[in-house]
């Protein structure tokens, strides 16, 4: 999987504008800012998109409890990072191989 692909990603399901360029450490300091910035001003979208996105809460509140006392926008930063990787690789996985000829398709 390519970084472009993850960070395209990323921007559709977060309305973000991220440098597709950037490497998986930059996408990861980026989406923690603008993380934070939701937990500090917006905190009812920060909930959307982690519903939309489909990042478990019980996942969330497990893991910052394990680490507690560290960024929890950094935390929620990789579950999101996590789930769009699945996400592009079950749609890889499951996507339908190009039809041979026009004889097999219906």
């Amino acid at each position: 999987m390519q970084n472009d692909e993850l960070i395209t990603s990323v921007n559709n399901e977060l309305a973000l504008e991220l440098p597709v360029s950037s490497s998986i450490e930059q996408l990861k300091e980026q989406l923690t800012v603008h993380i934070n910035n939701l937990i500090n001003h917006d905190f009812e979208k920060l909930i959307y998109y982690l519903y939309r996105i489909d990042v478990h809460e019980e996942k969330i509140k497990h893991l910052l409890q394990q680490h507690e006392g560290e960024n929890a926008a950094g935390i929620i930063a990789q579950l999101i990072i996590d789930r769009q990787i699945q996400k592009i690789k079950f749609r890889k996985e499951f996507q339908s191989p190009p039809a041979d000829s026009d004889e097999e398709k219906w």
